[in-house]
């Protein structure tokens, strides 16, 4: 698929290649399925027990800097070109990422973006995720046979503003150079309803707009029409013609944001506060944490 690589691809499409024999070197499948403790699934336990036949597991608590106090963020250039070397992941690989949430998407999104991020433009997100695939009677196994490492050279250069500090977000909210888009829930945004982190209060930064990840899919799961999440842009006062930053909990569903944006064919990539809500919190001042349910305590 090359540079023209699309950035969804089809469970039938998927399966076409699987009939074909055509999983390995040139095209790897991977389950990046992880969940918040109060979802009560494991998926690395649920990824060895079923999974799309062919896909390793990538799991983003592990391709992550692990000296950091927040989950899961971004890991240095060699840390990810080991980790996805090991899944025999090559520069001329191509890559298809799902998960099996409920959602149709959740954590896959987080992937594809640090696969472009590292300078890897050849990944696809499976539309409808695991949920879709099994519906739609793709075969499954629960089996699986590592693949044998390959060379993956990561690099960000050219891409550094698609990645926003503490500090940016921070300088932006007098600045205002880029649109701040939290995809959490209106209920978490608002300070409504609690996060599902200990110590962390819901609300938002300063200035930012609310577009809630689950909005960007149907019921089913499947990713909205480019018609149609332009409309969701439009209605949510988004400006898809001017930078744009996604926020969540920790930057994984902030993806979602980048990925919609892409697909709407946006001039300028949308870029993600790695950090998100839990790294606000923690760091913000008492006057840049927006809350309906009073101050920062």
């Amino acid at each position: 698929m090359g540079m023209q690589t699309r950035a969804l691809v089809s469970a039938k499409w998927l399966a076409n290649m699987l009939k074909r024999n055509l999983v390995g070197p040139r095209l790897r499948i991977l389950d990046t399925s992880w969940y918040l403790p109060s979802m009560k699934r494991d998926g690395k336990k649920e990824f060895a027990q079923t999974h799309i036949p062919g896909a390793s597991f990538f799991d983003i608590d592990e391709c992550a800097d692990r000296t950091s106090k927040f989950d899961h963020m971004l890991p240095s250039e060699e840390s990810f070109a080991d980790y996805v070397g090991d899944l025999g992941i090559g520069n001329d690989s191509h890559v298809v990422v799902y998960d099996a949430s409920d959602f149709g998407a959740f954590t896959c999104t987080r992937v594809w973006w640090m696969f472009r991020l590292f300078g890897h433009p050849q990944v696809s997100v499976l539309n409808g995720g695991f949920r879709n695939w099994v519906k739609e009677g793709h075969p499954v196994e629960g089996t699986y046979t590592r693949p044998e490492p390959a060379r993956f050279t990561a690099t960000t250069k050219h891409r550094n503003s698609w990645v926003k500090s503490f500090e940016d977000i921070t300088k932006n909210i007098t600045a205002q150079e880029f649109q701040v888009v939290d995809v959490r829930p209106y209920a978490r945004f608002r300070g409504k309803e609690p996060e599902p982190r200990e110590g962390v209060q819901p609300g938002h930064i300063p200035g930012s707009k609310c577009m809630p990840f689950f909005s960007f899919v149907d019921n089913d799961g499947m990713m909205l029409s480019k018609e149609e999440l332009k409309k969701f842009f439009e209605k949510s006062k988004v400006d898809l013609n001017k930078p744009i930053c996604g926020s969540c909990g920790s930057g994984v569903t902030a993806c979602h944001l980048v990925l919609a944006a892409h697909l709407c064919g946006a001039p300028e990539e949308a870029s993600v506060y790695d950090g998100s809500w839990y790294e606000w919190f923690t760091k913000a001042p008492p006057e840049h944490v927006v809350s309906e349910a009073g101050s920062k305590l």
